[in-house]
């Protein structure tokens, strides 16, 4: 496995350098982490959307799984349009879907008409997350981004419940409308010019890559069609990246060790940690007898905990090297999934989702430049959204393995 430390492992020159100014970091994590506050405020009020939709717990989790499935599919799609149209055209156009998505939510009265509303809102939650990504050139300001993440992350669940109780699940679904305020800050510091991209959109590989997403996502509900899907449709990716290399997947990614290697680490970790998040509430319910309330409290704690060793390990990730960073998160993933799996107390769990949310979001700060840096530069925002791909996937395997292991 390569070995990447130094500079090259702190600093992947964005792809857009030359077409932006520095823009401040706190406006970067103020665009790129309501996403993940929006993905967790759903954890702990399913009960209230299925019976306010008159569905089952399983059917209501589709608008948990949906979000997710839109924001890994919709991210390397926005950061292509960022490679091939630039800051400005990438900004707009995630902040409309935000808009309208928002708007379909708060206001339909049918599950199917607020799933679109929800696929709406990620899709345009993963254009913020990719600008920011491209935007922010360290592993030091991707720790910002990655920590402040987490904390969203962590308030979510309490935060929706709250909303919910005082408002609606409606409310509590809208939260991602708060990244609406960075846009304009944002916009002042890039300018208007638009990175060159020769060529036609690659229509064929961004269809196969979400086909395969979609099949990997319903693994565990549809495992043998899913199956399926998905092996026909990797060898179908497959040829396609032979016959086009510079396209929607390229080529030189899917050959580099350094690429591949932080892909999985990303998905590995990711997968645990959203699938402990949707599961560790049930747990400690069942387990030590905690209420609601309490285990909302709990879990919050431990998430702002592990997200702060997060910003902590990423500034110090270049003096460790890729070697010892990837030790550290994969072994301290596999003891919060082995605590999660055998511990009764209530603490212990606790433990556990507080050293899943630093495994994985510590694996999204520090292998998100690796993997940047592992391809060419003028790809690299096209490398980083399909990292993001990987890691979001998580995002909407994790609540149907849990779905499938602990809720159902």
């Amino acid at each position: 496995m390569s070995t990447i430390s130094g500079p090259a492992a702190t600093r992947a020159p964005s792809a857009m350098s030359g077409s932006s100014r520095h823009v401040p970091i706190l406006w970067l994590a103020l665009l790129a982490t309501p996403v993940a506050a929006a993905n967790n405020a759903s954890v702990l009020i399913l009960g209230d959307l299925s019976r306010s939709l008159g569905v089952t717990t399983a059917t209501a989790s589709w608008l948990v799984t949906v979000f997710a499935l839109a924001l890994a599919v919709g991210t390397p799609l926005i950061a292509t349009l960022l490679r091939r149209r630039g800051t400005h055209t990438a900004l707009l156009v995630s902040a409309v879907l935000v808009a309208v998505g928002t708007a379909l939510v708060a206001a339909s009265p049918w599950l199917p008409v607020t799933l679109v509303g929800r696929a709406a809102q990620a899709a345009g939650g993963a254009g913020m997350m990719a600008i920011a990504m491209n935007l922010a050139g360290t592993a030091r300001r991707m720790g910002v981004i990655s920590a402040g993440s987490g904390m969203l992350g962590a308030v979510g669940p309490l935060l929706g419940e709250r909303l919910t109780d005082a408002v609606s699940w409606r409310a509590a679904l809208s939260v991602l409308v708060v990244t609406l305020l960075a846009v304009p800050a944002v916009g002042r510091h890039t300018t208007t010019q638009a990175p060159s991209a020769a060529g036609r959109f690659d229509t064929r590989g961004a269809l196969l890559l979400a086909i395969l997403s979609s099949g990997l996502v319903l693994l565990p509900s549809n495992p043998l069609p899913a199956l399926a899907a998905t092996g026909v449709t990797t060898v179908l990716l497959a040829l396609h990246v032979r016959r086009r290399p510079e396209g929607y997947v390229p080529a030189a990614a899917l050959r580099s060790p350094a690429f591949r290697g932080s892909v999985l680490i990303a998905l590995v970790l990711s997968v645990s940690y959203f699938t402990l998040l949707f599961a560790i509430p049930r747990l400690i319910a069942v387990r030590a007898g905690w209420s609601t309330d309490s285990v909302a409290a709990g879990q919050m704690i431990a998430m702002i905990t592990g997200s702060v060793f997060t910003l902590v390990f990423a500034a110090v990730s270049s003096r460790l090297g890729q070697t010892k960073v990837r030790a550290i998160l994969l072994t301290v993933g596999a003891v919060a999934t082995a605590a999660a799996v055998l511990a009764h107390s209530a603490v212990l769990l606790l433990v556990a989702i507080g050293l899943a949310v630093f495994s994985a979001t510590a694996a999204n700060a520090t292998q998100s430049m690796a993997a940047a840096s592992a391809v060419p530069g003028p790809q690299r925002p096209t490398g980083i959204g399909l990292f993001q791909l990987s890691y979001l996937m998580g995002g909407a395997l994790g609540p149907a393995l849990a779905t499938v292991l602990v809720l159902s």
